[in-house]
């Protein structure tokens, strides 16, 4: 349940992004789902997350302190691992005096302090692929930020599920100790690692982007977006209204010179762009006028979609196979009187090793392959235009392939 809730998360949070982010003006605002500029109502998951939280409260107020039955299973059940039954009497563990010593008996553990690092690794690459997957998918792929974060709660859902819960029915079926449970879990991260190198094929080169990655017709510089033919018009490099003629993309129509539009069609079009090399393809409405751009994106070419997200999903399912047999192995290699405080050390690790620094260092990852920041009137540098496609997927590679060898 814990690998299901964040993964319908994501899909209910892709619809929430459909919806502009100032809900009182979203059906009178132009700026559409298509537009760059489109920021959806994030914050509402948020005010829904904290509602449900809250009135869980009461429910888990119910239990009681142990379940029927806990006494009996945990009298059964032993140690697999090598432990020193020095500090297993019955009064240990009762006070507060006894914590430094469990600790440190616990971190002795060399066999447990493993799996715990091991599992921050892996925490490390699965929190920062929950976080930018979106926008890796929305990037390379050429995909609105709702679609894609749809997509990946629809890889995310079935592929973390099937992993964890096949993983739990091998353990439990083929009755693997703690030592076999460890190879089983290596075996699985193994052929995660191997899957891994899939960004290296499937990503998509940028589409051109006049300035950027192609010149103005042979004119201009490369990296500087004002060229002869508009070198006149006067543009804001703070206003960012992409269009495509041409097979290029434009960061505005003032930057691919356009002097005339057609507004009431959707997407708008333009014509009389002194940027773009005059087409013989007429609009109704434009008369004798040549339409040479239209408002949006190009359209990618790229059909690498279905392979990313089918090897993807193996991925995860292998990823999350991993993560039931190592807790086991936790459990089993730790006193059993310590048990609850090996977690609660498994999670702070995996908390300050995995999920705190994974999004930041994605992160900043991603943003080192940016090639077009917006700049605003200020000269302020804000969010990011464009990345570059191969860098992003080269890079995330190396974070995968690190992590695992980690994880190994």
């Amino acid at each position: 349940m814990s690998i299901l809730g964040p993964a319908i998360g994501y899909v209910l949070g892709g619809q929430l992004l459909t919806m502009y982010i100032d809900v009182a003006v979203g059906e009178s605002t132009d700026v559409t789902e298509d537009d760059p500029r489109w920021l959806g109502a994030w914050w509402i998951g948020f005010l829904l997350s904290w509602i449900f939280a809250w009135s869980l409260i009461i429910p888990f107020s119910c239990f009681p302190k142990h379940l029927p039955g806990t006494a009996e299973i945990q009298a059964g059940k032993t140690s697999q691992a090598h432990q020193s039954n020095g500090n297993a009497d019955a009064k240990f563990g009762k006070t507060i005096k006894d914590f430094p010593a469990a600790l440190k008996n616990l971190m002795k553990n060399a066999v447990f302090m493993c799996l715990v690092l091991s599992t921050s690794s892996e925490a490390l690459i699965t929190t920062g692929f929950a976080t930018f997957l979106p926008k890796f998918i929305e990037n390379q792929f050429g995909l609105t930020s709702s679609f894609a974060a749809t997509l990946g709660g629809a890889v995310l859902i079935p592929g973390a599920a099937l992993g964890q819960i096949l993983g739990g029915f091998l353990v439990s079926k083929f009755k693997m100790t703690c030592k076999n449970t460890m190879k089983f879990a290596l075996f699985t991260s193994g052929v995660a690692f191997t899957l891994s190198f899939v960004f290296f094929y499937a990503n998509c080169e940028n589409e051109p982007f006049a300035g950027v990655s192609e010149s103005y017709n042979g004119t201009g510089e490369l990296g500087s977006l004002i060229a002869p033919c508009n070198a006149n018009c006067n543009c804001l490099r703070s206003y960012y209204y992409p269009v495509c003629g041409g097979g290029v993309q434009y960061f505005s129509p003032c930057f691919a010179g356009c002097s005339n539009t057609v507004s009431h069609r959707k997407p708008k079009v333009y014509y009389n762009c002194s940027c773009i090399e005059r087409k013989t393809e007429i609009t109704s409405t434009a008369e004798t006028l040549g339409f040479e751009a239209k408002a949006g994106k190009c359209e990618t070419h790229c059909a690498n979609l279905p392979i990313f997200l089918c090897i993807f999903f193996i991925i995860i399912i292998f990823t999350f196979m991993a993560s039931t047999p190592i807790t086991v192995s936790i459990l089993r290699c730790v006193n059993h009187r310590q048990r609850s405080l090996a977690l609660g050390i498994q999670f702070m690790f995996l908390r300050l090793l995995g999920t705190i620094p994974g999004p930041i260092i994605f992160g900043f990852t991603i943003d080192s392959t940016c090639i077009l920041w917006d700049i605003n009137d200020c000269g302020i540098k804000g969010a990011c235009w464009i990345y570059n496609n191969i860098k992003m997927a080269h890079m995330l590679v190396a974070i995968s392939v690190t992590c695992k060898v980690i994880t190994m």
